[in-house]
């Protein structure tokens, strides 16, 4: 009981600051119940059912702002979530040892991905091209190159489905660079879309018996207080302080899962 309690704290600090970077939290929910002795498999099953609760609280508050880009939350949603189950239920295919280094690895390129300085526009100009869309969405237009966007979004979304994460860190940085979409509204439409994600591959995780509810159930009452605190924090901050905030903590995940497969190799 008492490191249910302690790791249900650390999960609640988790949760807001990882809304805030529209991640959802996925990757350290995993790590910190990896490090509290829970097996790899086991962990990802829990972080995405947590994960779930926690993007529908802070979906909640970033709707109510209208700050969710519908368009690409129709385009990437499908596209994460069934990647993420076949991602889930294809996790047995891979050792736990294999499973962390992907991990690590996975975040370590989105977060450095974020270091890089691009312009915050969605305006367009020019004559349609060949394989992109046009839409307009919050008095903005966007071009999305689908030939780009769709591979790299299914690739993703079976990333996140595998390894127990919510889908944001992979999200945002593709809606923020290959979108033009500004970052509070990419971290509004990630929130939305990593209750997708999480859905499924807590089903294809849950299919092969990996679910624990003794802990999965209290950890997710937690998270649905800091997703709403983690959405109410992000609207009022400025968008470069999001830009690093998810740079740091996802290169922070992925160096301490790193040190742990090598620890456990």
């Amino acid at each position: 009981m008492t490191n249910l309690i302690i790791v249900a704290a650390i999960v609640l600090v988790l949760a807001v600051v990882m809304t805030m970077a529209g991640r959802g939290g996925g990757n350290f929910y995993v790590l910190v119940l990896v490090l509290a002795g829970m097996p790899m498999r086991q962990a990802a099953t829990t972080g995405q059912f947590i994960l779930l609760a926690t993007a529908l609280s802070a979906f909640v508050v970033f709707q109510k702002h209208r700050v969710v880009v519908w368009h690409l939350a129709i385009l990437f949603g499908p596209l994460t979530a069934s990647a993420a189950f076949v991602g889930g239920y294809g996790s047995h295919w891979f050792s736990e040892h294999t499973l962390k280094i992907v991990f690590s690895g996975f975040l370590a390129l989105a977060g450095i991905l974020m270091l890089i300085p691009f312009p915050e526009t969605g305006e367009i100009d020019g004559k349609p091209r060949f394989g992109h869309w046009r839409f307009r969405s919050g008095g903005r237009r966007y071009s999305v190159d689908l030939r780009l966007v769709v591979p790299v979004t299914v690739l993703s979304g079976f990333g996140s489905g595998m390894v127990g994460v919510s889908g944001g860190s992979f999200l945002v940085p593709l809606m923020v660079l290959a979108c033009r979409v500004p970052m509070r509204m990419a971290v509004g439409t990630a929130s939305t879309l990593i209750g997708a994600t999480a859905l499924m591959g807590f089903a294809g995780h849950t299919i092969q018996g990996d679910f624990h509810a003794a802990w999965a159930v209290p950890l997710a009452a937690v998270t649905v207080v800091g997703g709403a605190l983690g959405g109410r924090f992000a609207l009022k901050s400025r968008p470069k302080h999001l830009k690093l905030l998810f740079a740091v903590t996802t290169l922070i995940a992925a160096g301490m899962m790193l040190v742990n497969a090598l620890r456990t190799a």
